[in-house]
């Protein structure tokens, strides 16, 4: 299965994942509109987290095994058997927060729409940017990735080993000892 990906070297935390996140769930997909309009409705389900020196986009993993799923008591939290998707059924969502306690990545979260029964919250998080159908395109946070720091790909990459230091020839080491 594919899955989302953040490279944490090269996330320069423009935060343009989230802005196309919460754009791509408006119901207007336009940013614009989604920002001063449905601020109330329209939610990002990724998250950057760091500073300048260092930052990463925080999404769900979509786990083979995901405690949230587990954990659901109404039953809301699924995963998909075909495309390995976990989702949310918001209509079967009691706002009891499991969920969000048992994700170990911190990647589900709730949030009380406007109107709501009891002020309870749903919970919301990645769903690839499918339509609910099965369908799925590059999720919006990818595409909208301006460093290539998001990949969606189907197996993590590994990291890069560091490069080694090359050993020092006589003439190096001798002129470091008299500059010393």
């Amino acid at each position: 299965m594919k899955r989302i990906y953040c490279l944490e070297d090269w996330c320069v935390n423009c935060r343009r994942c989230e802005v196309a996140c919460k754009t791509a769930h408006s119901v207007s997909h336009d940013t614009v509109k989604a920002y001063l309009l449905e601020g109330q409705t329209a939610f990002s389900r990724i998250h950057v987290e760091g500073g300048a020196e260092l930052s990463i986009s925080v999404n769900c993993r979509h786990c083979d095994n995901p405690r949230c799923v587990e954990g659901c008591i109404s039953g809301a939290m699924q995963k998909d058997p075909e495309t390995g998707v976990v989702f949310c059924d918001q209509s079967r969502c009691v706002g009891c927060g499991t969920c969000v306690a048992m994700c170990p990545y911190g990647c589900v979260e709730l949030h009380v729409l406007p109107g709501a029964p009891g002020k309870k919250g749903v919970a919301f998080k990645c769903d690839m940017c499918g339509d609910g159908k099965g369908s799925f395109g590059d999720p919006a946070c990818v595409a909208a990735c301006p460093s290539g720091a998001l990949i969606y790909v189907d197996e993590e990459p590994k990291p890069e080993p560091e490069p080694l230091e090359e050993e020092a020839t006589e003439e190096e080491t001798a002129e470091k000892e008299v500059l010393a």
